[in-house]
């Protein structure tokens, strides 16, 4: 997985929205990141300091294709307004859902 800054994932992310028209999908996670890249120690080893501040870590995948990226919280707000227009101009090869209409059986 490629570790890139902020603004090398979003145009990273626009090639693979692009990538994704042909075939396949794009997965994207995003979740709390504590900083800390080994796992929690065994007992009776010293344990990990506590994080000052908590990132977020945003995964996307396409394919084999897969890139990453750490958002600090004082960089938050400008990232999601960067993302949510990305996610705005590619979001349109989605399908529309008809609805069904089940049959409720009449009481009589």
């Amino acid at each position: 997985m490629v570790l890139l800054g902020n603004d090398e994932f979003l145009n990273e992310l626009t090639r693979l929205f692009e990538k994704s028209r042909l075939s396949g999908s794009v997965v994207l996670t995003i979740k709390r990141f504590n900083g800390h890249n080994k796992p929690i120690p065994r007992e009776g080893h010293q344990p990990l300091p506590k994080p000052t501040e908590y990132l977020c870590l945003v995964r996307a995948t396409l394919r084999s294709k897969k890139i990453s990226t750490v958002i600090h919280s004082k960089d938050v707000n400008k990232f999601q307004q960067a993302y949510w227009s990305l996610l705005k101009t590619n979001i349109n090869g989605m399908k529309k859902l008809k609805k069904v209409k089940s049959a409720k059986p009449k009481a009589h």
